[in-house]
């Protein structure tokens, strides 16, 4: 497969987006190189806050540290939950 055929990036000329002033002062640490530009931290999201998972591996967290204070063992919880003992006291000891 074609690198090119695999990328869903999106180039942009930046002589069509920046102003020629900015344009120059780039120029003077770059030119004719491909440039990431992140998007600005008030408008990224956090990982799973737009599709949920955060909250939901939250409220799994606690669901996970209620049982084993009501007396659920590790490897209970480990059968129940589909994760390593490690990761269980990992959660238990977080969501104390």
């Amino acid at each position: 497969m074609d690198f090119e055929e695999a990328s869903p990036v999106r180039y942009v000329n930046a002589k069509d987006v920046l102003p020629p002033r900015l344009l120059k002062e780039l120029q003077q640490f770059v030119q004719g190189e491909l440039v990431y530009i992140p998007k600005g931290d008030e408008r990224r999201a956090g990982w799973g806050e737009r599709s949920g998972a955060r909250r939901e591996i939250a409220e799994r967290n606690l669901e996970i540290s209620r049982r084993y204070a009501s007396g659920w063992t590790v490897q209970e919880l480990e059968r129940s939950y589909h994760l390593s003992g490690e990761s269980i006291r990992k959660i238990v000891l977080k969501t104390k």
